[in-house]
C-alpha cells in the first residue's frame, strides 16, 4: 500500500501502521481516510498529502 506525506511537517501515513492516535485502522489506504481526517502532527488537511516519492522511487528500480 501506498505511503502518503504530508507537504507542512513531513509526517507521513503508512497505511499499514494505520493513526491510532485518531481511530485509524492499520491497512486502511490514504484514499479511505475520513475527509475529516488530518495530519495527527500539524492538522493539514488530506489535501495537503502527495504519495511518497521515497517509496515509489525504491520500487522502480
Amino acid at each position: 500500500m501506498e505511503r502518503y506525506v504530508c507537504g507542512i511537517c513531513g509526517y507521513v501515513y503508512d497505511p499499514e501502521a494505520g493513526d491510532p492516535t485518531t481511530g485509524i485502522e492499520t491497512g486502511t489506504p490514504f484514499n479511505e481516510l475520513p475527509y475529516t481526517w488530518v495530519c495527527p502532527i500539524c492538522g493539514a488537511s488530506k489535501d495537503m498529502f502527495a504519495p511518497d516519492r521515497d517509496e515509489m522511487a525504491r520500487f522502480s528500480m
